[in-house]
């Protein structure tokens, strides 16, 4: 993999991040109290997108507590012969680094709580995005470090799909001038597909 570039600061105008902010408590607060089945319906949606890929690098989330537990799915990747890569949480300001996981490596604590597999950093062919929040024009609410937004930026030509609930929703998210829109998000009801954006 390719050194990071380096990469100026990303931020909102002040208007922008306070709505988001604002957003971010409702979203996280949703997040926390979904149904317990949720994520089963999540997984099974993912399976049916990515079973065409399994010959593919695919980087998964390791759940922090309150997230959409992925883990099963990293097993049903493995076992069915996909790559599957985790993101190391690299110093802010820079894009995520993707290692490559199996069951049987050893995980390291990083930063923010998370966890990386002890492996060989791995360009992903396709990048499952967290969400805390969504629309329907492909605009999604992360945690607002940037971190995604960065990495997809400098992994244009990976294929990112987004992964919610569908509590997740919201009527229209403000939009900053550094947020990457997806081209598809994936909830427990549907598989969401968009434009992509105009270049």
């Amino acid at each position: 993999m390719a050194a990071p570039h380096s990469t100026p600061p990303m931020g909102d105008p002040a208007e922008i991040a306070q709505q988001k902010a604002q957003a971010r408590k409702l979203c996280v607060q949703a997040l926390r109290t979904r149904a317990p089945d949720t994520d089963a319906g999540i997984l099974a949606q993912l399976q049916t997108l990515l079973a065409p890929s399994m010959h593919r690098a695919i980087a998964c989330v390791w759940p922090l507590p309150h997230e959409v537990d992925l883990r099963p799915l990293c097993h049903w990747l493995h076992e069915n012969g996909a790559q599957v890569l985790l993101p190391e949480t690299t110093p802010r300001g820079t894009p995520l680094v993707f290692r490559h996981w199996h069951p049987a490596c050893t995980m390291q604590e990083g930063r923010f709580g998370t966890h990386a597999p002890d492996g060989p950093a791995i360009a992903p062919d396709i990048i499952l995005v967290p969400l805390l929040g969504f629309d329907r024009a492909g605009n999604r609410l992360g945690y607002g470090g940037g971190y995604y937004d960065r990495t997809l930026a400098s992994l244009p030509a990976a294929q990112a799909i987004g992964y919610a609930p569908s509590t997740q929703e919201v009527a229209a998210l403000p939009s900053g001038p550094h947020d990457q829109k997806l081209p598809c998000i994936v909830t427990e009801r549907e598989i969401l597909r968009f434009d992509p954006p105009s270049s």
